[in-house]
């Protein structure tokens, strides 16, 4: 799955984000949006993106595309 950075997604993890979860601790259902960080490769570089949460702009994880849902 193709992600745009700055656009909204929910979280729901699937494969390697359930066995090893993203450094933030997102839980399912929550409401994230794609970031492309400065000094990092840029979304969907090896189906990866890093993320942020909707609502307080924290750092969530880097996580896998397939993760995330419009």
């Amino acid at each position: 799955m193709k992600v745009r950075a700055g656009k909204f997604y929910t979280y729901n993890p699937c494969g390697w984000d359930i066995l090893d979860p993203p450094v933030g601790n997102p839980q399912a259902g929550d409401r994230v949006v794609v970031v492309n960080m400065h000094g990092c490769p840029p979304a969907n570089t090896m189906g990866h993106c890093h993320i942020n949460f909707a609502d307080s702009a924290e750092f969530a994880g880097l996580v896998n595309t397939n993760s995330l849902e419009e």
